[in-house]
């Protein structure tokens, strides 16, 4: 017997402080405070095993879901370094920008944790009942600025080793003016940045759909209890 999400998220929603009456053949009833929990445990899980996935050596670089490549202006011109025999100076700029990203997604462990615990009710409800990414989302919003300006000094002393780093600057900075780069790409210290914390939240995403998909492997007896009644 399985029960509906949106039987679910009417009675979250309407069930305030009281427990959340669930039908009887879960064998529970799931309070406010085990839901608020639950979601809190999940949020904390994703973003600890994100963090701890990509804040090291070849956390980036050698992860293919989420390993930076080149903008698309700079790998066009890459591909004529490349029979130039500049291979080399192109491999230095990849690495760079991947080990940027993986110096600075440590920093985003301290904010995580704050979006986590300033959490309101309608967030967990969101979260909840908002599908397989609403914990991605709920993630996005809240810190995907703020984490932007703690990246990006990271990001650009990194970057800034690279000579090949400021003549895509040089060059994009131009280009961008008539459309051929986009804005948010005119530096190669705002890509990477960008791209980091893509793939921060896609990683945080993979977390989560795998605690949805199998509660009970995430070895946590709150986490099973509140998203087992999503199954």
């Amino acid at each position: 017997m399985q029960m509906k999400r949106r039987d679910f998220t009417a009675t979250l929603l309407a069930g305030g402080a009281a427990a959340l009456a669930l039908p009887s053949a879960y064998g529970l009833n799931l309070s406010e405070t085990d839901a608020i929990a639950g979601v809190r445990a999940a949020l904390e899980r994703g973003a600890t095993v994100a963090v701890g996935l990509l804040g090291k050596p070849d956390g980036f670089l050698g992860n293919p879901k989420v390993r930076i490549p080149l903008p698309g202006y700079l790998e066009d011109a890459a591909k004529v370094l490349r029979t130039l025999g500049q291979q080399k100076r192109v491999d230095e700029l990849v690495t760079a920008m991947n080990r940027a990203a993986e110096a600075a997604v440590p920093e985003a462990k301290t904010l995580l944790v704050s979006a986590v615990k300033s959490m309101s009710v309608q967030d967990a409800t969101g979260i909840l009942t908002g599908g397989d990414d609403s914990v991605t989302r709920f993630f996005a919003t809240k810190t995907r600025d703020p984490l932007g300006v703690k990246f990006l000094p990271i990001v650009t002393q990194a970057t800034q080793k690279v000579s090949l780093a400021s003549k895509y600057n040089a060059i994009a900075g131009k280009v961008a003016g008539i459309g051929l780069v986009k804005q948010e790409d005119a530096s190669i210290e705002q890509y990477v940045t960008r791209k980091s914390l893509d793939g921060l939240y896609l990683m945080i995403g993979e977390e989560e759909k795998k605690i949805r998909q199998n509660p009970a492997a995430a070895g946590s007896a709150i986490l099973q209890k509140v998203f087992g009644v999503l199954k």
